[in-house]
């Protein structure tokens, strides 16, 4: 295998590459899927051609309108062995919280289920829209304390805390101390 072959494609390539390969693949134009997202045609040319800089909500917006998981959007093809040392994966950020989420793994066609690291910051409230149907998301709470689960019916987590709720729903993370991580599993049913 060659260096280039073991080089991974920069965070926006892949994107780029995900969001063309995801849109020939449902058979959509340009302006039908930024319709159905709800962004503007100008912004999803952009992230086609790897110049955009998407928010997380931008993309789970266009997971939900090409109905794929975020991860398909974002994860690049993986080895048969993967280590992910701390801080290497690109964190994609909130535009209207403190809420930041590093995709370290995705399922496989069939598996159904993402794996990310998410950080939070006291201060702002990441609202989600509703995943793709059949959605449930399992949050581990990692360091400080967070809130989070349906807009209607958040739980408070201390470290070593587990729950799951439909991600099908809108929902909320917040971050009741500084330093909040957690482990969040997307399961797509």
């Amino acid at each position: 295998m060659s260096e280039t072959e073991n080089t991974p494609a920069a965070p926006l390539e892949t994107i780029a590459r995900s969001l063309r390969r995801e849109r020939e693949r449902a058979g959509l134009t340009l302006t039908e899927l930024a319709k159905r997202a709800g962004i503007a045609k100008s912004t999803l040319s952009q992230l086609e051609s790897g110049t955009g800089n998407p928010s997380v909500e931008t993309l789970w917006a266009l997971g939900v309108a090409l109905g794929v998981p975020f991860s398909r959007l974002v994860d690049p093809p993986t080895p048969q062995v993967r280590v992910v040392r701390a801080g290497q994966v690109p964190i994609v950020r909130s535009e209207q919280s403190t809420y930041g989420a590093a995709l370290l793994s995705s399922g496989e066609p069939g598996a159904r289920r993402d794996l990310y690291v998410l950080e939070l910051e006291p201060g702002g409230v990441r609202r989600a829209d509703a995943h793709i149907p059949g959605s449930v998301e399992h949050v581990v709470l990692t360091a400080g304390r967070l809130r989070v689960g349906p807009e209607d019916s958040p739980v408070e987590l201390e470290v070593g805390d587990y729950v799951s709720f439909s991600g099908d729903v809108p929902h909320r993370y917040e971050a009741l101390a500084p330093g909040t991580t957690a482990v969040l599993v997307m399961e797509h049913r």
